[in-house]
């Protein structure tokens, strides 16, 4: 019984040290430090005119269709069988085409912004890494995924490693 006593003393002095030595931890706000990244607002603004462009393109292509449509509306009473179901399907084609070309908008914008986002990511992710060696830190948590902080946190350290 004595020896299951001491070892349990042994397990709780390990325990207790491991305890003690309790790894460094801290949180950021990964997404506030993102936000004001000059890269970030430079590809946010690149983004936009990107997607204003594609847009006001799709936007003219629809009106042109829409005119089409409504000139058919107008005029469809007008034409035998075989122009109507030509003129449909004409028209259904248009359509399809317009909706790819909305789509492949969607996905182009959706491609070129993973493709400029990444090594401003790695920018971030770079100065998380020296401010966390730096410091000691075990780990650096992301603010917006804690309950509860009360450690410290290397939101500011990240932003001068950064220069911001």
């Amino acid at each position: 019984m004595k020896k299951l006593s001491v070892l349990f003393a042994a397990v709780m002095m390990f325990a207790t040290v491991g305890v003690a030595k309790a790894q460094k931890v801290a949180s950021m706000d990964y997404e506030a430090v993102l936000a004001v990244m000059p890269e970030t607002k430079k590809m946010t603004t690149d983004l936009e005119t990107f997607s204003k462009t594609k847009g006001d393109e799709i936007n003219k292509q629809a009106e042109a269709f829409q005119k089409e449509v409504q000139q058919y509306q107008a005029e469809g009473a007008k034409l035998s069988e075989a122009q109507r179901q030509a003129k449909e399907g004409e028209l259904q084609k248009k359509q399809q085409n317009l909706q790819q070309i909305q789509t492949t908008a969607q996905s182009d914008l959706a491609q070129k912004r993973d493709t400029a986002i990444k090594p401003i990511i790695e920018k971030l992710n770079k100065a998380v890494e020296k401010v966390a060696k730096a410091n000691g830190y075990e780990f650096i948590i992301d603010a917006g995924a804690l309950i509860y902080k009360g450690g410290p946190d290397a939101t500011a350290a990240v932003k001068k490693e950064l220069g911001l």
